[in-house]
């Protein structure tokens, strides 16, 4: 079985501001295309375009109605997930051949897929569904924070982002140190309450989401009443010679 180190010295993980993303699924296609033409094996699709597609995504957005717990009018919230690239991670703990590992450099989660041999025990011990099986490779896929990409000097700077990042349009996802509570990421956290995914599980995942806020409510007022106000108290004008000369009559 793989040991995970006492201490990384870094956790590079994701920040997803569940206020902001509009569930356009932008970061679910280009997880896939970077993933397919460049680390490791092509996220397979099989019968893509048949009556029973299946592939491969290490990325998914989830969508829900949720009723506010103070009342009021309902709302839609996506929910991206992917690899959570716990501290306490119980995929690398029960690998048998030391495929999955995690990194002491920087805390990320990751799969030799040479040593990995499809037993699929990290997808039964991953509490949140992140890990899955590529039937046309025959091993485990998972989030790799694009670690070639974030590392890759060729790259312009604002590249080097996990490409669900840099292709957000709401600038939902947020990459960063959360080692480092003076990180965009970390302060992000702190502002806004960021929470941890399933907390009970005891994973420590070091990914964060960070909450809907509250919606604006309308006070109960008549939007009318403002158009139905007097534009003056006394007539003017062609007005007031004629109120004047009915008056008369």
């Amino acid at each position: 079985m793989t040991q995970l180190p006492q201490t990384t010295e870094k956790k590079l993980g994701l920040v997803i501001d569940l206020d902001t993303c509009v569930g356009c699924h932008a970061c679910v296609t280009a997880c896939k295309g970077w993933n397919t033409e460049n680390y490791g094996e092509p996220l397979s699709d099989t019968d893509a375009y048949g009556s029973n597609p299946v592939g491969t995504f290490l990325n998914r957005v989830h969508a829900y109605e949720v009723e506010p717990q103070n009342g009021g009018c309902s709302q839609t919230v996506h929910f991206p997930k992917s690899c959570l690239h716990c501290d306490d991670a119980p995929c690398v703990t029960v690998c048998p051949t030391g495929a999955s590992y995690k990194r002491q450099e920087d805390g990320i989660v990751l799969v030799e897929e040479d040593a990995c041999i499809g037993c699929g025990l990290c997808a039964w011990s991953c509490p949140y569904g992140a890990r899955e099986l590529d039937l046309a490779a025959g091993v485990m896929k998972k989030c790799t924070l694009c670690v070639d990409r974030i590392y890759n000097e060729n790259l312009p700077e604002e590249d080097r982002v996990p490409a669900c990042v840099r292709t957000c349009p709401a600038g939902a996802r947020h990459f960063g140190d959360l080692a480092d509570p003076a990180s965009n990421v970390s302060r992000l956290v702190a502002e806004r309450g960021g929470f941890d995914l399933m907390p009970e599980q005891g994973t420590k995942p070091t990914n964060k989401y960070l909450p809907p806020r509250p919606k604006d409510q309308l006070a109960d007022t008549d939007v009318l009443s403002p158009l139905l106000k007097p534009v003056a108290e006394e007539p003017k004008g062609f007005l007031g010679w004629l109120d004047k000369a009915l008056e008369a009559l």
